[in-house]
C-alpha cells in the first residue's frame, strides 16, 4: 500500500520544465511554529517568535522578481530547507496516533501522520506566505522545491499533499509546482542542490530510498545533525540552531554562556544535556544500522521519475549519488566526541577509578576524604589539555571542495552550481566552476538577544546575457527591491 501511495504521484503528468529564462533561488528559510512568548524567561527561543516572522517580506520579494524579469515567467527554486520539521514540538490535542514520552519532550517521530500534523501546524502560522505563493504561481510563474535535512519529511506523499492543500490550486496550475528529491538542473546550465549531500553530519543516506521501518511502522531515516535539532536544541531554548557560532563552543564560553543566560532558566541543563547527547548517539547509530525500505520491482522507476523531475537522466542520478560522503553515524565515536560525551565519559571514569583507589587505601591506613583532591588536582591539567585539542569537525564542511564541484559539473554537463545548507551566501569560481550558495532567510543571529542579524535575505538570481547564455548573480531583498550583495 505504501508503494503504491507513492506510485500514484509518480504517474501525475508533469509540465516541461528543461527551459528557463530567469531563476530565482532561495534557500534554509526554515518556516516553523511560532514560539509563544516567555514572560519569565524572555529569551527562550527568541528566534522563533513571531516578531522575526519575514512572510510579508516574501510576498514583496516574489514581486520584486516578477518586475526584475520585465513580465517574463520566472522560475522560482526554494533550495532545501524550507520548512523546519525539525524544530516542531508541538502537539495534537485529540491525537490519533500513539505519542511516547520522548516526543512529548522534544517533538513527533518523522511517520506520516505525525509529519503532516507538523506540516499543518506550520503552515497555520504563515498563511501569508502560503497566499503569496500561492497568487505567484497564479501568475504564471513555476515553483520548484527541493528537499533538504530539515524538510526531510516532504518525502512522504501525503505531507506533499498537505502543502497542496493549503495552496489550494486549482487543477490547471498543479503542474506549475514540483517536487525535487535533492537536486534540479536549470535551463541545462546551472546544478542546484541543498548541499547537505556532502555534509557527514547531515547526509541523507539514500533520498531516492529514504524511508527505514521501526516495527510496524514506516519513518525517514533523520542524519545526526538533525536529531542534534530534535534532542538537544530543542530542549535547550537559549541556542539558536540557525548560527553554529550559538552552540559549537570551547568549555569557557560554555560556562560564561550558562552563568550568563542559563543558570536561573535552566540550572540543571547538564541532566538535559546529557540525557539528550545519549539519546541522539544511541537513535543515531541505530539508524544507521536499519535498512531503507525500497521496493525492487520499482527501482528502475524510481531513478527514472526523480531524473525526469529533475531534467536529467538515471545515469546522471546514479552518477551524483557516487560523490555523496559517507554519514557521520557510522563512526559513533565521531558523535560522542561532537557531543562532548568522550569527555563526559573520560572525566566520570577518571573519579570513579579515583574513588575506588581511595576506598582501598582507606582499608589500610586511616585517610582523610581531603587527600583524593590530590590526584584530582594533578588529572585535571591533562583533561583540559585533551578537551581543548578535540574540535569540532562542523565548520570543516562548510566549504565546498573542489573535486566534487568539478565532478557535479561533469556529470551534470553544467558550469555552475548552487548550495544551500550553510546559510553562508557565496559567489566564487573554484576551479572550473562557478559556484554560488543562497545563504539563508533563516532568523539566525550572532547573539540570544536576537539585535545581532547574520546576513541578509539573499537570492541568486540567473538572468540571460547577451551572448545567448545566462549570467548569476548573488543579490539580496531589502526595502522592497533587489540589490546587489
Amino acid at each position: 500500500m505504501f508503494t503504491s501511495v507513492i506510485k500514484q504521484i509518480r504517474l501525475d503528468p508533469m509540465k516541461d520544465f528543461s527551459r528557463a529564462t530567469y531563476t530565482a533561488i532561495i534557500s534554509d528559510l526554515h518556516l516553523c511554529e511560532a514560539e509563544p512568548p516567555n514572560l519569565k524567561h524572555p529569551l527562550w527561543k527568541k528566534y522563533k517568535t513571531k516578531e522575526f516572522f519575514f512572510d510579508k517580506e516574501f510576498a514583496d520579494f516574489l514581486l520584486a522578481i516578477e518586475k526584475k524579469a520585465q513580465g517574463d515567467c520566472v522560475e522560482l527554486i526554494l533550495n532545501g530547507d524550507i520548512f523546519d520539521f525539525d524544530s516542531v514540538t508541538a502537539l495534537p490535542e485529540k491525537p490519533i496516533f500513539r505519542i511516547s514520552w520522548l516526543e512529548k519532550k522534544r517533538g513527533l517521530n518523522p511517520q506520516e501522520a505525525k509529519s503532516v500534523f507538523k506540516m499543518d501546524h506550520i503552515l497555520s502560522f504563515h498563511p501569508i506566505w502560503v497566499k503569496s505563493l500561492r497568487e505567484f504561481i497564479l501568475r504564471g510563474n513555476r515553483v520548484v522545491i527541493i528537499i533538504g535535512n530539515h524538510d526531510l519529511e516532504m518525502h512522504f506523499p501525503d505531507v506533499k499533499r498537505t502543502l497542496l492543500k493549503h495552496l489550494a490550486l486549482p487543477v490547471e496550475y498543479l503542474d506549475n509546482l514540483r517536487f525535487n528529491d535533492w537536486f534540479y538542473i536549470s535551463n541545462q546550465d546551472t546544478l542546484v542542490e541543498h548541499g547537505n549531500q556532502y555534509d557527514p553530519y547531515c547526509v541523507i543516506e539514500d533520498p531516492t530510498a529514504p524511508f527505514i521501518r521501526r516495527f510496524n511502522l514506516i519513518e525517514v531515516k533523520v542524519p545526526f545533525g538533525n536529531m542534534a535539532t530534535r534532542y538537544m536544541i530543542n530542549g535547550m531554548g537559549f541556542f539558536n540552531p540557525h548560527d553554529d557560532a550559538n552552540y559549537v563552543m570551547s568549555a569557557g564560553d560554555y560556562v560564561k554562556f550558562f552563568l550568563k543566560y542559563m543558570l536561573r532558566a535552566q540550572p540543571f541543563l547538564v541532566f538535559s544535556w546529557f540525557w539528550g547527547s545519549v539519546t541522539i548517539l544511541i537513535k543515531s547509530f541505530i539508524n544507521r544500522l536499519r535498512p531503507s525500505v525500497k521496493d525492487p520491482f520499482n527501482v528502475e522507476d524510481n531513478y527514472s521519475y526523480i531524473a525526469r523531475k529533475a531534467n536529467a537522466t538515471p545515469r546522471i542520478v546514479r552518477e551524483l549519488k557516487q560523490l555523496f560522503v559517507d554519514p557521520a553515524s557510522s563512526n559513533p565515536v565521531l558523535i560522542a566526541r561532537e557531543l562532548w560525551l568522550d569527555r563526559a565519559f573520560i572525566l566520570l571514569l577518571s573519579l570513579v577509578v579515583i574513588f575506588q583507589i581511595f576506598l582501598f587505601v582507606e582499608t589500610v591506613y586511616d585517610t582523610s576524604l581531603f587527600w583524593t583532591f590530590i590526584p584530582i588536582l594533578i588529572f585535571a591539567p591533562f583533561f583540559m589539555f585533551y578537551s581543548k585539542s578535540v574540535v569540532s569537525n562542523v565548520s570543516e564542511f562548510k566549504e565546498p571542495y573542489e573535486r566534487t564541484l568539478s565532478a557535479q559539473g561533469l556529470i551534470a554537463g553544467v558550469s555552475r552550481v548552487v548550495y544551500g545548507h550553510t546559510h553562508l551566501a557565496l559567489h566564487q569560481m573554484i576551479g572550473p566552476i562557478e559556484h554560488l550558495n543562497s545563504g539563508t532567510w533563516s532568523p539566525s543571529f550572532k547573539d540570544v538577544e536576537c539585535t545581532q542579524r547574520h546576513g541578509k535575505m539573499t537570492l541568486v538570481w540567473i538572468a540571460p546575457n547577451q551572448e545567448d547564455g545566462r549570467d548569476a548573480e548573488l543579490l539580496y531583498f531589502k526595502d522592497h527591491s533587489l540589490k546587489p550583495y
